[in-house]
C-alpha cells in the first residue's frame, strides 16, 4: 500500500504531498517530509532509485521510491509488498500525464496549477491504492472535468443549471451505466 506521495523541489521545499495513511499534526508532517528528503537527496543519482528506511510514523519496512526530474524529487513512500518497478512505473506514468497536461511540466505548474495536479494524482492513486495508470483514460477524465467546470460556470452566469441525466448525456454515460 502507498503510504505517501511527496514532491519535493532540491532545495527541501514541499510542492506536493499527500498521506494515505495519517500522520497527524502539522509538526509530525513536516518532519516526515524533511525525513523523506534528507534520505533522497543524499543520494548521487547514479544510485538506484529505491533504498530500505524508517519512518517513525509509517513503521520500520518502509520503501522509499523516488525519481529525480531536474529540480524535483517525486518520492513514494510504499509497505514492504509493493512492487518497486511498478512503484517506478507509477511516477512515470503520473510525471507523463503532467507533462501533457502542462506541455513540459515544471515546478511552477505545480504550484499555480495545484488544484489540477492533485486533480491528476487522484485519478491515479486514491486511499493508497492505484485506480488508473492509462495516460489517455486519466487525461480524459481530467478534460471531462475541466468541461464540466467551464460549462457549469457558464451555465451560473446565465442563470442555468443542468440536471445529473443531462451532464451524463454529455459526457457519453447514461444512468444504466451506473
Amino acid at each position: 500500500m502507498i503510504k505517501g506521495i511527496v514532491i519535493v523541489n532540491n532545495s527541501g521545499k514541499p510542492r506536493l504531498v499527500k498521506f494515505y495513511q495519517n500522520v497527524f499534526g502539522e509538526e509530525r508532517q513536516q518532519s516526515v517530509i524533511r525525513r523523506v528528503f534528507q534520505q533522497v537527496s543524499t543520494r548521487s543519482d547514479s544510485f538506484c532509485n529505491y533504498l530500505e528506511g524508517s519512518i517513525p510514523e509509517w513503521g520500520d519496512n518502509i520503501k522509499l521510491i523516488y525519481r529525480h526530474y531536474a529540480t524535483l524529487y517525486f518520492v513514494v513512500a510504499v509497505d514492504a509488498q509493493e512492487s518497486d518497478l511498478g512503484i517506478l512505473d507509477l511516477i512515470q506514468v503520473f510525471v507523463e500525464a503532467l507533462d501533457k497536461q502542462f506541455e513540459n511540466v515544471c515546478e511552477l505548474d505545480l504550484i499555480f496549477h495545484s488544484d489540477r495536479v492533485h486533480y491528476i494524482l487522484d485519478e491515479i492513486v486514491m486511499g493508497g491504492m492505484v485506480l488508473e495508470t492509462n495516460i489517455n483514460s486519466i487525461l480524459q477524465a481530467v478534460n471531462d472535468q475541466e468541461r464540466m467546470h467551464k460549462q457549469s460556470i457558464k451555465n451560473a452566469t446565465a442563470g442555468k443549471s443542468d440536471t445529473v441525466d443531462a451532464i451524463s448525456t454529455k459526457l457519453g454515460a447514461s444512468r444504466s451505466a451506473w
